[in-house]
């Protein structure tokens, strides 16, 4: 039986609470009005100045971002337009720099062969020159083994006085004939 009171007062309570009374209602609501307007008069004005200052702050920073965004964007198509403008330069530079390089190499051929040349002209004036030496020099020994061999045979022919004799015979017969 007392497991049965325990029971029963159980379920008054229980449906005290599922179904509240007129009285409660009413405190209820006029709690939840009061602390409505004190909500409203004191915390929500700041609340909503606080929430409208973030607001404009994320506002403020999704603006920077976006002009900074777009800077980014300007900067990089300048500085893409700069290194088109240097490769294009570099490429003058090379260009030119080919166009030099082809000069002096066809100056250089052409000095090369100018120089060449000289030297050739050179060569061949000095060979003539030698060889008019070697000639004259050649002449010169030749005459001088003539006379030594000449001499020679003078000497043989005119060692005796009888040699000298027919010799000046057949000089003056010759002279006559011609």
């Amino acid at each position: 039986m007392a497991l049965g009171l325990i029971n029963y007062e159980f379920k008054e309570q229980t449906n005290m609470l599922t179904t509240p009374g007129i009285g409660l209602i009413f405190w209820t609501t006029i709690v939840f009005l009061l602390l409505f307007l004190l909500l409203a008069k004191f915390a929500w004005k700041p609340i909503v100045s606080a929430i409208r200052k973030r607001n404009e702050a994320i506002d403020n920073a999704l603006q920077a971002a976006e002009k900074a965004r777009s800077e980014m964007a300007q900067l990089k198509a300048d500085n893409e337009q700069l290194l088109k403008e240097a490769q294009k330069e570099r490429d003058i530079i090379l260009a030119e720099a080919r166009k030099t390089r082809d000069k002096i190499v066809e100056e250089a051929g052409i000095k090369a062969k100018e120089e060449t040349e000289r030297i050739i002209a050179a060569a061949h004036e000095n060979i003539h020159f030698e060889k008019m030496a070697a000639i004259t020099e050649l002449k010169n020994q030749i005459a001088v083994l003539s006379l030594e061999i000449a001499e020679k045979i003078i000497r043989e022919n005119l060692a005796s006085d009888a040699k000298q004799q027919d010799i000046a015979q057949k000089l003056a017969d010759e002279i006559s004939f011609n």
